[in-house]
C-alpha cells in the first residue's frame, strides 16, 4: 500500500513539471476572472472593457508546480501569447498590462492606473510579494522610473523593473509601436542557466533571433513552490481595452506556437467622429492654452532673473555668474539654505547646477552705484588671490541692487561657532593653534606676497572659516570697501567690527595693514581665551584686551586661557600667543610687528619678541574703561590709555 501512494505521489509531481497548456481562443470556463475581466462571444479574453479607472485579472484555474519544494530550484518554463491594447484615442496612450506568476489567484488590494492591477502603494517592491512578471506598458511612470511611454519590462515584486527595454523587435531591426494592432510575445525562462528572455513581434511575424531582453535571474528565492499564472491590466483617465486573443504554456519544455486565433473588433466609425469632435479641439485649445502660458512663464522669469550688466564687465566674463545659475544652485534662496547672517548681508549654501562644486553665496544690498565699477574691479582682481589659508572667491553677480559674491564652500563653518558659550565641538589647542598660524599666514600673504597690498579690514573669529581638515581660512577679504564705495567720496567712513578697531582708524577711518594687525591681535586673544572683544557684564562692559592685559600685569597671563581648554595645552604656546595678542594690540601703531614677523614668532622664533612693559600711567591696552566704549558708541570717538614697551627682549618677563 506504502509503495503504491509512493508511485501515485512521483507520478502526480511528475505530471506537474510537465505540466502545459494551450488556448487558441477562449470559454469563461477555461480561467478564473475577476474584476471587471470577461470572455467576448467570439473567445477573445477581453482583460478591461472600456472603462476609466478600472482593472481585470485572468488565471489559469489550477496552481502550477515551479519546484520541487520551498527551497528547491525554480523549473523552466516558456509562455507565450497574442495580446492587444487598444485605447480610446488612438493618439493618446493608455496603461498596459503583464503577464504575472503570483501565489494566489487575483492580486488583493492591487490599485488600477500606474499600477496594471498589481501592486499598490504600500506592497510596491515589497521581497513578500513572490511576484514575477513582464510588463507591456503604453504609458510612463516617472515615479517607476520608466524609460518611455511604449516599453516592455521585467518586475519582480514591484513596477521598479529590474530591466527594460523599448517595444520592439530585432527581425527587421525596427521599432514597432503598440498601435492597437496584436502582437505575439515570448516568455522564456531557462532553469539551469537562470536566464530570463522575452521576445516581441507583430502577429505576423516569427519568433526573432535576438530576445529584445535577455536578463540573468535566479527566480528560486522569488518563486514559491507552488504559482498561479495569469494576466492583470488596469486603465486610468482614458478609456482602454485589453486582449489576450491565445495563449500557450508549458514546464520544461517550449510553449507550443497558437494558431486559427479569434478576430479584434473593428474601431467603427463613431470613434473616429468623437476623435475628430472631441479629441482634437482640446488638444488644439490645450497648446494655445500652453503657448499662452509658457510665454507667460518667460517673461515673468525673464523679469525674475534680470540681471545688471553694463559694458565694463564684459571683461569679466569668466568670473560672472549668472543669477539663474546662482538661484538654482541655493534652491531659491530658500530659508533653508541659510548659513548665516553678518553686517555685509546673508551667506547660502548652493551647488552648482553644471560642476556640482558646493558654494556659499553671499547676497549684499547695495543701492548705490556709485563707486561699483571700482569695487568690481578690486572683486575681480581679489579673486586672483590663491592661498590655502585664504576662502577662494569664485566670482560674482550683479542684479538691480544687489551684489552677489560667491565663495568656495567650507563645510566647518566660521569659527566664533566654537569658541563662545557652550559650542557643540570644543577645538583643542593644537587645532586652534594651526588655525591662529594659518589666520597669519593668510594675511602675510595679502600684506606682502602677492602683486598688491591687500587690506583685510575686518579680521575677526567669524570671517576665519573651517574647511573640511579644521584649517583655518580667512574670508570676506577686502569687502569693507564697499561701504566705501557706495557713499559720499567726500566722508570718510569706518569699516571694521567694534572691539576690532585700531584707535587710528577710528581717528582717520583710514585702514593700513597695521590696523589689520591690530585686528590680529584681538583675534589671537579671542581663540585663546574663548571671549568676545567685547562682553557686556551686568551694567558693566569688559574689554578683552584690556582683561587679558591685567592678567599680565598682575604676573599671571594664563589665568586668562579658555577654561574649555582644562590643561590640556602647551603652556609655552598659550603665553606666546597672549603676549603676541597684546603686542599687536598694541595702541602705537609703530609699536606693532608687522605680520612677517607674526609668523616668524609662531613659527618659533621667540628671540626677538619685545618684552611688554608698562608705562607710568598705563592701565590697559585698548579702551580706558567702559567710558572710552560708551563714546565711541555715541558716536563720539574714545580715548585710550598707552603701555610702552620696553626695547628689552623676551626672556621672562611677567
Amino acid at each position: 500500500m506504502f509503495s503504491k501512494l509512493v508511485i501515485f505521489i512521483l507520478v502526480s509531481l511528475a505530471a506537474a513539471e510537465d505540466l502545459s497548456f494551450t488556448y487558441n481562443g477562449f470559454r469563461s470556463d477555461d480561467l478564473s476572472l475577476d474584476g471587471i475581466a470577461g470572455v467576448t462571444p467570439n473567445g477573445l479574453l477581453r482583460l478591461t472593457n472600456d472603462t476609466k479607472q478600472n482593472q481585470g485579472h485572468a488565471f489559469y484555474p489550477h496552481p502550477v508546480t515551479f519546484k520541487n519544494s520551498s527551497n528547491g530550484t525554480v523549473f523552466s518554463f516558456s509562455t507565450t501569447f497574442v495580446c492587444a491594447i487598444r485605447s480610446e484615442y488612438a493618439v493618446l496612450s493608455a496603461h498596459g498590462m503583464a503577464f504575472v506568476v503570483a501565489p494566489t489567484r487575483g492580486l488583493p488590494g492591487a490599485l488600477s492606473s500606474q499600477y496594471l492591477g498589481l501592486f499598490n502603494e504600500t506592497n510596491n517592491g515589497n521581497a513578500t510579494n513572490h511576484v514575477f512578471a513582464v510588463e507591456i506598458d503604453t504609458v510612463q511612470s516617472r515615479e517607476f522610473h520608466d524609460m518611455n511611454d511604449d516599453h516592455v519590462g521585467i518586475d519582480i515584486n514591484g513596477l521598479n523593473s529590474e530591466i527594460s527595454a523599448p517595444a520592439g523587435y530585432f527581425a527587421s531591426n525596427k521599432t514597432m509601436l503598440v498601435n492597437g494592432q496584436a502582437m505575439k510575445v515570448w516568455v522564456d525562462y531557462n532553469g539551469t542557466e537562470k536566464q530570463i528572455k522575452v521576445s516581441l513581434a507583430p502577429i505576423s511575424e516569427g519568433k526573432p533571433n535576438i530576445p529584445l531582453i535577455s536578463y540573468m535571474r535566479d527566480l528560486s528565492p522569488i518563486l514559491n513552490e507552488a504559482m498561479y499564472v495569469g494576466f492583470s491590466s488596469s486603465t486610468g483617465s482614458i478609456l482602454t481595452s485589453h486582449y489576450v486573443l491565445g495563449w500557450s504554456f508549458k514546464m520544461n519544455g517550449k510553449a507550443q506556437e497558437l494558431s486559427q486565433l479569434p478576430k479584434l473588433p473593428r474601431i467603427g466609425a463613431d470613434k473616429i467622429y468623437k476623435l475628430l469632435t472631441i479629441a482634437l479641439p482640446v488638444i488644439f485649445v490645450s497648446i494655445v492654452l500652453v503657448l499662452f502660458l509658457t510665454g507667460v512663464n518667460y517673461a515673468i522669469r525673464k523679469k525674475k532673473f534680470a540681471e545688471l550688466l553694463e559694458d565694463w564687465e564684459l571683461e569679466y566674463g569668466p568670473q560672472r555668474f549668472k543669477y539663474k545659475e546662482l538661484y538654482i544652485a541655493t534652491k531659491g534662496f530658500r530659508e533653508k539654505e541659510l548659513l548665516g547672517k553678518g553686517g555685509f548681508g546673508k551667506v547660502y549654501r548652493g551647488i552648482l547646477p553644471s560642476s556640482k562644486i558646493e558654494i556659499a553665496v553671499k547676497r549684499i544690498s547695495h543701492d548705490s552705484r556709485q563707486g561699483m565699477k571700482e569695487f568690481v574691479a578690486e572683486i575681480v582682481s581679489n579673486g586672483r588671490l590663491r592661498h590655502r589659508n585664504l576662502v577662494p572667491l569664485l566670482g560674482y553677480c550683479r542684479r538691480k541692487g544687489e551684489l552677489l559674491l560667491v565663495y568656495e564652500y567650507m563645510p566647518n563653518g566660521s569659527l566664533d561657532k566654537y569658541l563662545y558659550g557652550q559650542p557643540a565641538i570644543t577645538l583643542d589647542w593644537s587645532q586652534r593653534f594651526r588655525v591662529i598660524k594659518g589666520v597669519a599666514s593668510g594675511l602675510l600673504y595679502l600684506h606682502e606676497e602677492w602683486d598688491q597690498v591687500v587690506v583685510h579690514r575686518d579680521v575677526k573669529a567669524s570671517n576665519v572659516l573651517l574647511d573640511g581638515e579644521w584649517n583655518g581660512r580667512l574670508g570676506d577679504f577686502g569687502l569693507a570697501r564697499l561701504y566705501d564705495h557706495g557713499g559720499d567720496p567726500q566722508t570718510t567712513h569706518i569699516a571694521g567690527t567694534l572691539g576690532y578697531l585700531a584707535p587710528e582708524h577710528t581717528r582717520s577711518g583710514r585702514a593700513t595693514t597695521s590696523t589689520d594687525v591690530f585686528a590680529f591681535g584681538v583675534f589671537l586673544l579671542e581663540v585663546a581665551c574663548g571671549r568676545r572683544p567685547i562682553e557686556a557684564q551686568g551694567s558693566d562692559v569688559s574689554i578683552l584686551v584690556d582683561w587679558v592685559f591685567s592678567c599680565w600685569n598682575r604676573g599671571n597671563i594664563l589665568v586668562a586661557t579658555d577654561r574649555k581648554l582644562g590643561k590640556e595645552f602647551i603652556a609655552e604656546e598659550v603665553e606666546l600667543v597672549l603676549k603676541l595678542g597684546l603686542l599687536c594690540s598694541h595702541t602705537e601703531p609703530t609699536a606693532r610687528p608687522r605680520m612677517r614677523q607674526v609668523v616668524q614668532y609662531l613659527e618659533g622664533d621667540h628671540t626677538l619678541l619685545p618684552e611688554l612693559s608698562l608705562g607710568a600711567s598705563a592701565t590697559g591696552l585698548a579702551f580706558s574703561h567702559k567710558e572710552g566704549f560708551d563714546d565711541f558708541a555715541n558716536g563720539g570717538g574714545y580715548t585710550q590709555s598707552l603701555y610702552v614697551p620696553e626695547p628689552t627682549l623676551l626672556s621672562g618677563g611677567r
